[in-house]
């Protein structure tokens, strides 16, 4: 039956009015326009934070703390951060010094439910408080498994453990990896399994889900030797064009440190940046693993770290702006004074490197708007390192710190003055939207 002619008119001059204000509905998934994040059709940068252990917490097994993981959002909320960079899971054997307990991936597609449960409980949650999660689906480091765990799968035999065996052995064995089509496969069916996922809480499938921004492939992907770079940038193009083929709704992005993450290599870099599937740039910053600011001298090497930060950011944005996508700084971090763990101990000299850091966000003229976001590592929020021991046990409470580094090294817990440093930094992003 035909409408009535007053409806259809009626109709058709709603529809230019929304058109006209500005009111068309906004696409759920955060994108990339020119360069810049959109967000619910607004430009969108961030100050967030690595929250690596969510998951975790968010189970109701072992390692699991439900009123503490809601406890964090609410906090972490409440001072303008709403983008947490989150491991998916570790996998492997568990009793491995220096890794992460309980594992997610117990062997080859076998996988501990619970855990795969307190991921769909985080995401929940997080969506509730309107916050998006980066997810990185595989590690070059020990810590959570990743590299070595697969080309242990694969029949290379057992994984060196850098605590143990040293690191020239543990490097010289996982740069077999990006050469490894068994344990590359064996991930390539982990990544189908985790992206094809749905949500048992909200019936939502993962690929639907706009509470998660970006799918990473890894955290901090290496080629681990000149040889390798390759295989490694043809290994990175296939894993970005099998998440894009499974999932059309998100963001990818690599996970890379950068050019220290590329041999050095500035060209290797671009190469897997410039790959049409790779949304935005992402690189890490270390001023203290990297040697600007030492151990005993801290506060003294303070400017020299801001300095060197500088020029590696400056490096890196000539590629944002030469392919117009955005960039990331999803991980730096920075002792706390005096190289303490505790609480209790200040964080002076990290405050004011953080506050730089932000303003570089902040002044968003000085990259023409390009340098998006930072995660700084890591949220230690309501966490309480144990008291007669440095490293992670089983049973203590997750810091941020993996259990490979000092607990409460670079951790930001609710008390410090860092928190007042990011409150300011994410008000200063929200009042210039």
């Amino acid at each position: 039956m035909a409408k009535p002619i007053f409806l259809t008119t009626l109709l058709v001059v709603l529809l230019c009015w929304a058109c006209s204000s500005g009111q068309t509905a906004s696409h759920p998934f955060i994108r990339v326009e020119d360069g810049k994040f959109i967000r619910n059709g607004q430009p969108y940068y961030y100050v967030g934070t690595n929250f690596w252990y969510g998951a975790i917490l968010g189970s109701e097994g072992e390692g699991g703390d439900r009123e503490r993981l809601l406890r964090e959002l609410d906090f972490m909320k409440s001072i303008g951060i709403d983008n947490l960079r989150v491991l998916v899971g570790s996998d492997g054997s568990r009793g491995i010094t220096a890794k992460v307990e309980p594992t997610l991936q117990v062997a080859p597609g076998v996988y501990n439910d619970t855990l795969l449960a307190g991921l769909d409980y985080l995401l929940m949650e997080m969506g509730k408080r309107d916050m998006v999660a980066v997810l990185y689906l595989n590690n070059s480091w020990e810590w959570s498994g990743g590299y070595s765990q697969y080309l242990e799968w694969a029949g290379y035999g057992k994984a060196p453990v850098p605590a143990e065996d040293g690191w020239p052995e543990y490097m010289e064995y996982v740069q077999q990896f990006v050469q490894s089509d068994s344990a590359k496969a064996l991930f390539a069916r982990y990544v189908e399994d985790m992206i094809t996922r749905v949500n048992r809480y909200t019936h939502i499938k993962y690929v639907d889900d706009p509470t998660i921004m970006s799918w990473q492939i890894g955290n901090e992907p290496r080629a681990f030797s000149d040889a390798n770079k390759p295989a490694f940038a043809a290994w990175m193009a296939d894993v970005a064009a099998q998440i894009r083929s499974l999932d059309a709704n998100h963001l990818i992005s690599s996970g890379s440190e950068g050019k220290h993450g590329c041999e050095q290599d500035m060209d290797l870099f671009e190469k897997i940046y410039a790959d049409a599937n790779i949304d935005y740039l992402n690189f890490h910053m270390w001023p203290y693993n990297w040697g600007w600011a030492p151990q005993d001298s801290l506060s003294e090497s303070l400017e020299r770290a801001k300095a060197n930060s500088k020029a590696y950011i400056d490096e890196h944005m000539v590629l944002a702006r030469k392919y117009r996508k955005p960039a990331v700084m999803e991980e730096f971090g920075f002792p706390r004074d005096g190289f303490r763990f505790s609480r209790e101990s200040t964080t002076t000299t990290r405050d004011a490197y953080y506050e730089y850091i932000f303003s570089l966000i902040t002044d968003k003229d000085l990259y023409d708007g390009l340098f998006a976001g930072a995660n700084f590592w890591a949220w230690g929020g309501f966490a309480q390192p144990a008291d007669d021991h440095v490293f992670w046990q089983k049973g203590d409470d997750y810091t941020g710190d993996p259990a490979q580094e000092e607990q409460g090294l670079n951790s930001v817990f609710d008390t410090d003055t860092t928190i007042e440093v990011i409150r300011a930094a994410n008000e200063k992003l929200l009042s210039s939207e």
